[in-house]
């Protein structure tokens, strides 16, 4: 019996790194939001009016960032249960036909 590349262990390897990467982008993206926010907060009162809006869609943003990482995590799961499930197949036809 030949394991190929193309197993279901190996999908579900690669949703596990997909979602790990999901994770990784969308968290920078939170960093890099909140450094953003940080180097401007020391302005004057007419940029702040000018702020308010920016701030709004960085709000926007980071909702977003935050629905991408918890579907990067459901992503993560959903692979590991993948993985585990093919890994179960795979030991038992292993002991069926040993």
């Amino acid at each position: 019996m030949e394991i190929s590349g193309s197993t279901a262990f190996y999908a579900g390897l690669s949703t596990i790194q997909t979602g790990q990467n999901r994770v990784d982008q969308a968290s920078s993206q939170i960093a890099n939001n909140t450094i953003e926010r940080s180097v401007t907060s020391q302005s004057s009162e007419v940029q702040v009016d000018r702020l308010r809006s920016v701030d709004r869609s960085q709000q926007s943003d980071l909702v977003s960032n935050m629905v991408e990482m918890a579907q990067g995590k459901s992503q993560v799961q959903l692979g590991v249960s993948v993985a585990k499930a093919s890994d179960e197949m795979l030991g038992t036809l292993i002991d069926t036909f040993a």
